[in-house]
């Protein structure tokens, strides 16, 4: 979520955490920032559990901010392990950085080990922070984050939906074939990005549209605009998030998941 004039999003996220649960029981986290106070500040709580068991009304409110990401883990690459609990969040030589990731990264261990011979040393065994390493590197190459996350898409392979957090802008991005879903959605003028529709309806904001594959979305100063990564020959979503991953309230690429379950039934 990114707001222009809220300080209390992360209660928001953990509303839209809930309604995600579904899509990972292992861990949950968010990481804020607060850039309207006079000391702009970066936030994060995570742990291994359940979103109603992690977060308590006191961790929520210790978390004031106007952007916030959250994330719910269910693991893939790398173990289930704290240290791979998302959002990630690092500190660079331009700040902080944080990125919650959905997919997998199909080059990752060929990425890591050419990295490694750069001198990268690694605090987690997950693609996510593979991700972040190279953002870290691009950006200062770069005059934009925005512009570092269009280079390092160039190297990825494989799905992969995310949300990269700066200390005043926050990204969306989706892999050239959309393999993994990603929204946005709309409230009061807050800009909000979501693996599904249904934590949107959570917190009572908008859907706008789906995030299109190979889109990079930026939401600053309260307004968005789009980047393009090279564009895949075919796009290629995921059978799964109908079939099991997303929550049949959820619609996906303008198709209702329950509608699509009924119509797979009959089939």
């Amino acid at each position: 979520i990114y707001s222009e004039d809220r300080r209390d999003v992360a209660q928001s996220v953990y509303y839209g955490l809930y309604a995600l649960q579904h899509r990972g029981q292992e861990s949950c986290g968010i990481a804020v920032n607060d850039t309207l106070s006079d000391e702009p500040r970066t936030a994060s709580y995570k742990d291994v559990g359940l979103v109603g068991d992690v977060f308590t009304h006191e961790v929520l409110d210790g978390m004031p901010g106007n952007m916030a990401v959250g994330h719910v883990r269910y693991s893939t690459t790398g173990g289930n392990s704290r240290e791979n609990v998302q959002p990630l969040s690092i500190r660079y030589l331009k700040g902080t950085l944080t990125i919650a990731h959905n997919g997998n990264i199909s080059n990752a261990r060929e990425l890591r080990r050419q990295l490694e011979y750069t001198g990268a040393v690694w605090t987690s065994t997950s693609d996510t922070e593979v991700i972040a390493y190279l953002l870290a590197r691009e950006r200062l190459q770069c005059k934009s984050i925005e512009e570092a996350v269009l280079r390092v898409a160039e190297h990825l392979e494989g799905a992969f939906s995310l949300v990269i957090m700066s200390p005043q802008k926050l990204i969306a991005v989706r892999d050239p074939r959309g393999m993994r879903p990603l929204c946005i959605g709309r409230k009061n003028g807050d800009i909000l990005f979501s693996s599904e529709t249904c934590a949107l309806d959570a917190v009572g904001a908008e859907f706008v549209r789906d995030v299109e594959p190979g889109e990079i979305v930026v939401a600053e100063h309260g307004r968005m605009r789009s980047l393009h990564q090279p564009q895949a020959k075919n796009t290629a979503l995921c059978i799964f998030e109908y079939i099991y991953f997303a929550r049949p309230d959820s619609t996906i690429d303008g198709q209702s998941v329950y509608k699509a379950r009924l119509a797979a039934g009959r089939l």
